[in-house]
């Protein structure tokens, strides 16, 4: 395959560092064109200097003295701003933008590097669960261009790889289940932050750890699956699978189904993701089949994770109502990491929201920015 050349969006989160390790096993199929990161000017300086992005970019502009002296070499472009993040979306030397923002940020970056005909590996969710509809809109005759990252997602696509798309009746999507799988509605009033951040399976960061605990994050993870696979909401049904080894399983109309495992790794979505069928090698753990191992299913408790069937009530509602659900769940688990609100509040928050904002207007770019600010300001005040 030809060598792609790269925009990483948020590459010193957990996705982008791991997807510059695999980047870094196949120098031959990879150039970095430009990296970007919100306010880590440290490792952002020591990955510009060992893969030497044309584009580098720093959110916060603080920062910006302190990188530049720590650089052995002079960028083309060296921008700070978070309103830069467009510009590395749509630079003309660059052939896939890899989007590993956090929250609604990611949404615009998506949607321009659409709009400029890039193909997008995504694993900023909020861009489909908020802007689905738009997003979609531009791809209707060029659905590959917007390739998913996260594991359940890519075990998704690659179980449908050669299947025809109305032969599928359901999607299973697997969650761990999280740090509270076993504990008791009494119990989780008292779950603390370290209590939520420890999550069995995966490292993530805290926002996305937080979502998987109270699995508002699978919530979002379905709304995608809905934008990305074409496939009704009522049509993707989530289990509970702790050994987090089934990423996805695919249901055809013949009562067949395909499931894709392996061990919990982002590097192998990750490169799935750039590379497609074309499957290259890649050093990470492999499952032991020569041992014995146990895979456990359970339905989803409802009641104790209540925020999974606010996102779906969201998702149904569609509009500008999974923006209110994803602005009011971003405010509450940051209220939540700064204590100022129970864990269980996080529920109450975006619910509240959802009964107080109902924007009545066109869906479009700007209308989704303006009912994302509007539902902060109330999620803050709950």
């Amino acid at each position: 395959m030809n060598t792609l050349r790269l925009s990483i969006l948020g590459s010193t989160g957990s996705i982008g560092t791991q997807t510059l390790d695999v980047v870094s096993q196949h120098p031959d199929l990879f150039e970095i064109t430009a990296l970007a990161a919100r306010s880590n000017w440290e490792q952002l300086a020591q990955q510009a200097n060992r893969y030497r992005p044309s584009w580098l970019l720093l959110g916060d502009e603080a920062g910006r003295p302190a990188l530049e002296q720590h650089l052995d070499y002079q960028p083309k472009y060296l921008l700070t701003g978070n309103g830069h993040l467009n510009d590395l979306a749509e630079i003309d030397e660059v052939d896939v933008v890899l989007n590993s923002l956090v929250g609604f940020t990611g949404f615009l970056p998506t949607w321009r590097a659409l709009k400029a005909g890039k193909r997008v590996a995504l694993a900023n969710k909020e861009s489909l669960v908020v802007g689905g509809e738009l997003i979609t809109d531009i791809l209707k005759r060029d659905r590959d261009r917007l390739i998913p990252v996260d594991s359940e997602h890519s075990a998704m696509l690659q179980c449908m790889a050669g299947e025809k798309r109305d032969a599928v009746e359901r999607i299973i999507i697997t969650a761990s289940g999280g740090p509270f799988r076993t504990w008791t509605r009494d119990q989780m009033k008292s779950i603390r932050i370290e209590d939520a951040l420890n999550h069995p399976n995966w490292e993530m960061g805290n926002k996305i750890t937080i979502d998987s605990s109270t699995m508002m994050n699978k919530g979002l993870e379905v709304i995608e699956a809905r934008w990305l696979f074409d496939i009704p909401l009522e049509n993707i049904e989530p289990v509970i699978h702790p050994e987090s080894i089934i990423h996805s399983i695919v249901e055809f109309v013949d009562g067949s189904s395909k499931a894709q495992l392996s061990l919990p790794d982002m590097r192998g979505p990750i490169l799935y993701a750039l590379t497609g069928s074309d499957r290259q090698q890649l050093d990470i753990p492999r499952l032991s089949w020569d041992r014995r191992r146990q895979l456990t299913f359970e339905p989803v408790d409802y009641d104790r994770f209540p925020c999974y069937q606010l996102a779906i009530a969201a998702g149904k509602e569609g509009g500008h109502a999974p923006a209110v659900m994803n602005a009011a769940n971003e405010v509450a688990v940051e209220r939540f990491l700064k204590k100022e609100i129970t864990y269980i509040d996080i529920a109450r928050v975006v619910e509240r929201s959802l009964e107080s904002v109902s924007p009545h207007t066109e869906l479009t770019p700007v209308s989704l920015l303006e009912t994302d600010r509007e539902t902060r300001r109330l999620a803050n005040t709950i």
